[in-house]
């Protein structure tokens, strides 16, 4: 009975020239998580195996049909270049299905001593077309996660599909340090939960984030899904002791294993290795023998790890895999959801299956109507617009509108200075602010339960189940064509859920209607984000005390355009919840550059402000005080005070109720010193 648990070392990518190896199958750590040790569940493996061999070793080889596979492809993402598109998995069936059927144009490449043994192994893979609850599907399904970056079973726990029924494979930002994995059908018979192929999002396909030297990837993880073991055995490729390993392959000559492709090797016995079998790790895979196919096949039919049951007819039929094609659903895309008037947004029919025709209907766009399969249209005027996409497979034709599909930003936007601090505001869906909310969970909502002003503000409810989350809070456009600097300030509430608590909240800007984003400033439950310390239970804050505020002030002179946009990211760390108010944007005009630092000792309570406002400040002499209420162009409004002030913290009402609403100053003058604080009325 050969060993099976001993473990492959996972290369370093610098052996392969920056390629990592294929796989961590059969490595010990694996599956150590899985039968945790117990003596039952290892022998129970190792006998299941050994029944596994012997149905192998009296299976009869020959003539065959093809056999079919259905494969649902789950993309495991956290909206990063792991989210590969529908092409990129196109591409990965494309190849696996020229490999496993002697069509992959580079197989007559192969040394001549190993041409007449270059397999035509006969499985046909295909994508599901019925879900397990008998649903039209494309076989892709689309998982938000920032379990992406972990790719180990707690990955794998997000979605599976019956492994009886479907060849799971996922593809993720991570595939636990390999380029994938998987388990083999003795192994995978005790843990269905586990079983199936994981996959770095790069080793998938030949495009998009992969290539074509790590297209062969998945190819290696489905020979060793069902019952390939790597040519040199259990070991590590490269080990002499493997030449008396085995792979229990009679055709596939004893090697020590390949990290490197060198075509004339001889590192046993044999003339030369099959140093191009897909089963190595040599980057020039081309070909599986005879001896390979006979045993994938064995194991197909085998009952071990369900595999007989994913091909028998019945189950073809309740994947979809055996019927032909139909249309079964209209989906459509769009590379943007929101953009600035004049601005053009690029369309994808991503219907399926087997579409011959479609009409598009672009309400406020132009063109208005196509038949495009990918159109691009133009919207020259702001609002919110529907999108149709009627779609037919020459028999069935159906319909997809969705009322509310496109917005579109006034370009220039609204005039500055602007203040939001929620109490109008009914939603964050637009068109004034938009949320993304890339998880489905919790994220920036309107809330009464505190404000720094006013009765209302945003939240975001943030708990330990948020840990890793992206939430988004997105502005409308804004119009600083006529400002020669530019003031964000806003006001915030946060509190530690523990004593680490890291939640971050991150300020960016936008010059170009949202297409790019810069990173401004950024505040850190650690340093500077803490203001209402640290409780256990769902923060509130309980007066303005426990508010902060902020200011923005390094937005160069390339935002002074007509459609400036700016956005928070919070970043949860499992913390508390996060709350914003009061935020203004004022955009100054040519003429106040003088007062452009911003006093950290004056402060205007509140900031905005409508009836009633007060400025505090403290002085550290007494003498002659002088204080200026200014306009935004720095002329005089309001001579707020001046005479003798003693030493301390003074507080001086300002005349705010008889005020226009806009951005002001307030300035201070004692002897040569003069400082200025800025604010908003409403």
């Amino acid at each position: 009975m050969r060993p099976i648990l001993i473990p492959s070392l996972l290369f370093s990518a610098s052996l392969f020239a920056q390629q990592l190896p294929f796989c961590g199958t059969n490595e010990a750590r694996v599956m150590e998580q899985l039968h945790h040790n117990d003596p039952a569940i290892v022998q129970a493996i190792a006998d299941a195996d050994a029944e596994l061999e012997a149905f192998t070793a009296s299976y009869p080889g020959g003539e065959r049909s093809t056999y079919t596979v259905p494969v649902v492809f789950h993309i495991i993402h956290n909206n990063g270049p792991e989210n590969i598109s529908d092409e990129q998995v196109w591409d990965a069936m494309r190849i696996l299905n020229e490999d496993f059927n002697k069509q992959n144009p580079d197989w007559p490449n192969v040394q001549a001593s190993f041409l007449p043994i270059v397999a035509n192994v006969s499985i046909e893979f295909k994508l599901a077309r019925k879900d397990p609850q008998g649903n039209c599907t494309n076989g892709i399904t689309r998982t938000v996660s920032t379990l992406t970056n972990d790719g180990t079973q707690t990955m794998k726990d997000l979605i599976q599909w019956p492994r009886n029924k479907y060849l799971n494979v996922w593809v993720a930002a991570s595939a636990d340090g390999a380029a994938g994995y998987t388990l083999i059908p003795a192994g995978a018979a005790f843990f269905p939960e586990a079983d199936g192929i994981v996959m770095l999002h790069s080793y998938v396909g030949a495009i998009g984030t992969s290539s074509v030297s790590r297209s062969r990837a998945l190819t290696h993880e489905v020979g060793h899904w069902i019952n390939l073991e790597h040519t040199w055995g259990q070991g590590n490729p490269g080990e002499t002791a493997n030449c008396s390993d085995s792979d229990n392959v009679s055709d596939t000559p004893p090697t020590a294993g390949w990290v490197t492709c060198n075509l004339t090797g001889n590192t046993c016995t044999a003339p030369i290795d099959n140093v191009e079998n897909f089963m190595e790790y040599s980057y020039c895979s081309k070909m599986f023998t005879n001896g390979q196919s006979t045993r994938m096949i064995a194991s197909l039919n085998s009952s071990t790890a369900q595999r007989n049951q994913i091909i028998a007819t019945g189950n073809l039929t309740a994947t979809g895999v055996n019927q032909p094609e139909a249309l079964c659903a209209v989906v459509f895309s769009g590379d943007q959801r929101v953009i600035c008037a004049g601005g053009s947004i690029t369309f994808n029919d991503d219907s399926y299956n087997a579409v011959t025709s479609r009409t598009w209907t672009f309400a406020g766009g132009s063109p208005g109507t196509s038949t495009d399969e990918t159109p691009t249209v133009t919207y020259a005027d702001p609002g919110v617009y529907a999108v149709a996409l009627t779609a037919s497979d020459g028999t069935t034709t159906l319909t997809n509108t969705q009322a509310t599909y496109v917005t579109v930003l006034a370009a220039p936007g609204i005039t500055t200075p602007a203040v939001e601090g929620f109490e109008t505001v009914a939603t964050l869906t637009g068109p004034e602010w938009f949320t993304n909310n890339q998880n489905s969970d919790n994220t920036f909502g309107i809330t009464s339960v505190a404000a720094y002003s006013g009765s209302k503000s945003t939240r975001i409810v943030n708990t330990a189940a948020m840990d890793g989350r992206l939430d988004e809070l997105v502005s409308t456009t804004y119009d600083l064509s006529a400002a020669s600097s530019v003031l964000v300030s806003f006001r915030y509430a946060y509190a530690k859920r523990t004593s680490t608590s890291d939640d971050v909240l991150r300020f960016y800007i936008s010059n170009d209607c949202g297409n790019t984003w810069a990173l401004r400033k950024i505040m850190r439950g650690s340093t500077n984000l803490t203001t209402g310390g640290t409780t256990s239970s769902s923060f509130i804050p309980n007066g303005q005390g426990q508010w902060g505020y902020a200011e923005v002030t390094n937005i160069g002179t390339t935002s002074l355009i007509p459609n400036f946009r700016f956005k928070f990211e919070f970043e949860s760390d499992g913390g508390n919840n996060l709350y914003l108010d009061d935020i203004n944007l004022n955009g100054a005009p040519v003429g106040v550059e003088e007062l452009a630092a911003s006093s950290t000792s004056l402060l205007v309570m509140p900031n905005p402000a409508s009836d009633e406002a007060q400025v505090q400040f403290s002085l550290t002499k007494s003498g002659v005080v002088q204080l200026d209420l200014l306009d935004m162009t720095g002329r005089l409004v309001h001579r707020v005070h001046s005479g003798s002030m003693a030493v301390g913290i003074q507080r001086v009402d300002l005349p705010v109720r008889a005020l226009q609403a806009g951005l002001y100053f307030i300035r201070l003058q004692q002897g040569g010193m003069q400082e200025v604080g800025r604010f908003v009325v409403r």
